[in-house]
């Protein structure tokens, strides 16, 4: 899943690409994506782009006051393309969902792989009237975002940091790559509960958080859309790694698996040695 650092450098990319630059078509291929119908989406043609904004993980293209505005999902991806094709794209299997063309031949495709169908469009006048937009916690980039402040939007909260993290309406951008990241830079485990944090605690996470973030978004900015994803992969310390060495203590990455996702942490740095216990096999065990 694309997450604040991959949709912030999207955004920079599309507004070196779009901005000042007219939409001719808005072209559909799975009609399950548009989530909105007034206006329609093909109000959105014959408008120039004006910016390109990010709330969280939503990418929103501005066009002379209307706002084209997605959220890539789980699978969704966003496909530059130079060129586009010749005539209308047609209905089928594959994995395109919609197209956008501009009037110099440019566009780009926005696609989503798997047979669960999340990725989202939406046409408004404001994008705060998108629920998952209005619901968004605070940007953990945001000049105004300091310690006090991740310290607030935990206080009270009696979740797991792992899924207080993953979050979007206490911070906003952050998903299951990034929060393992951050706990391990942190050195924290991802089952401390979130309101347990002491103030030491909560500025360590806090720079954690700060830093991997950033660092992110500085090695993906100016790298084309169809290198962000590998450039995500190879950046991450912990997630996705589990069975390979720790790059900080050299310890076994371990991993707990869920019912639709995982985790991966090092017991070393962030558990004191312990591995966490794994849920599905403890059910399989009994």
């Amino acid at each position: 899943m694309p997450e604040l650092p991959e949709v912030e450098a999207l955004k920079d990319f599309l507004a070196d690409h779009l901005v000042g630059r007219r939409v001719v078509r808005v072209l559909p291929v799975t009609i399950s994506v548009l989530k909105t119908y007034d206006p329609p989406v093909t109000a959105f043609e014959g408008r120039e782009v004006t910016a390109v904004h990010r709330y969280g993980k939503f990418l929103d293209i501005e066009a002379d006051g209307l706002h084209f505005v997605t959220h890539l999902a789980r699978a969704g991806w966003l496909r530059w393309k130079d060129t586009l094709p010749d005539g209308p794209p047609r209905p089928g299997k594959g994995p395109l969902a919609l197209r956008v063309a501009l009037e110099t031949g440019e566009g780009f495709d926005l696609t989503e792989a798997g047979t669960q169908k999340r990725l989202a469009v939406y046409v408004v006048d404001d994008p705060a009237r998108i629920p998952g937009v209005a619901r968004l916690g605070p940007d953990p980039l945001a000049d105004d975002f300091d310690a006090a402040r991740l310290a607030a939007v935990l206080s009270g909260e009696r979740r797991r940091l792992k899924g207080a993290l993953r979050d979007q309406s206490v911070i906003a951008g952050v998903g299951n790559a990034y929060s393992d990241e951050i706990l391990h830079a942190a050195k924290m485990s991802p089952f401390k509960l979130a309101s347990s944090l002491t103030p030491e605690e909560t500025g360590r996470l806090y720079e954690a958080l700060r830093s991997t973030l950033t660092e992110a978004v500085e090695r993906s900015h100016g790298l084309a859309a169809g290198r962000l994803k590998a450039e995500k992969k190879s950046g991450l310390r912990v997630h996705g790694r589990a069975g390979e060495a720790c790059p900080v203590c050299g310890d076994t990455i371990r991993e707990v698996s869920f019912s639709d996702s995982s985790l991966q942490y090092c017991p070393t740095c962030q558990t004191g040695g312990k591995p966490l216990a794994d849920r599905r096999m403890s059910r399989l065990l009994k």
